[in-house]
């Protein structure tokens, strides 16, 4: 798994022009330009286009994917076949629904890494088998359309969602994926939107998905790793290193055992910090 920051997924219509122009000057560190939900029927052959077009153009240090229609859509051939032949980073899949959609949306990419949707009860029921297909990179939650299956009605704890936000999460850390939690959908609330991503930081999510610019810079917050997060990674790397220089077989940092697994995380940690600041500071520069 690399290591660059995917705090913020931005949802874009891939047929808003100016909404595509604009992202470039936005703090998303991903851009997915969508051809299913935001594009109208008659619009999907010209938001194909416009999309191809888009990630061809100079996004900065942005990763810039784009999501097809579904792979049982009347749309899917064109559209897997234009972002196979694209400069697109990515593809993302919606309705992943067993381990077979995943191989045939894996085989269509053309070697573009697969981001799957994990938005059905049936998908979280095969989370794990679809996370272990070869060329699928990433678990995306699509919690609106999975709690209008379960007939669910979360609060601002989400509990009716926890399961399978977990299970989402175990299959993609059994292997090695990234997975990044689900919009929020009330725009405007921040209050709402800090909780919710609180949640997806402590739960394990790497990002989380977004639907309006506003709610970049408060999801990038949440994140970005603290400079008490930051100075902790540094002093058990520090403390793991002289303990085995010293011959020591036990380091400990703040009165904690720190083991091999723990300096693994730390040096992710810090790593994605300093992308972060690397890509913030290009950002500025842009301003």
């Amino acid at each position: 798994m690399d290591e660059r920051p995917r705090r913020s997924c931005l949802y874009l219509p891939a047929a808003n022009a100016r909404a595509i122009a604009k992202a470039k000057t936005l703090p998303a560190d991903v851009v997915m330009l969508d051809l299913e939900d935001a594009v109208a029927p008659d619009a999907k052959e010209a938001a194909r286009a416009a999309a191809v077009a888009a990630v061809a153009e100079d996004f900065g240090l942005r990763e810039v994917g784009i999501r097809v229609n579904g792979v049982d859509t009347r749309w899917a051939d064109a559209d897997f076949a234009a972002v196979a032949a694209s400069a697109a980073a990515f593809v993302v899949v919606p309705k992943i629904g067993t381990a077979e959609d995943a191989r045939r949306a894996v085989a269509l990419a053309g070697g573009k890494p697969v981001w799957a949707m994990i938005e059905t009860p049936q998908a979280v029921l095969q989370a794990e088998k679809i996370a272990d297909v070869a060329g699928v990179t990433a678990l995306v939650a699509g919690f609106a359309d999975l709690t209008k299956d379960l007939r669910a009605r979360p609060g601002p704890d989400r509990l009716p969602l926890i399961f399978a936000a977990s299970r989402m999460l175990l299959a993609a850390r059994g292997s090695g994926i990234l997975a990044f939690d689900g919009v929020y959908t009330a725009i405007g609330n921040d209050a709402g939107l800090l909780a919710e991503a609180q949640q997806g930081l402590e739960l394990g999510f790497d990002g989380k998905t977004c639907i309006h610019p506003s709610q970049l810079q408060p999801v990038n917050r949440v994140f970005t790793p603290t400079d008490a997060e930051i100075a902790d990674a540094r002093g058990m790397i520090d403390a793991h290193a002289a303990a085995t220089a010293e011959g020591r077989g036990v380091a400990t940092y703040k009165g904690k055992m720190v083991e091999s697994l723990h300096v693994l995380e730390a040096r992710r940690l810090l790593a994605i910090a300093d992308a972060i600041h690397r890509m913030e500071a290009a950002q500025a520069g842009q301003g």
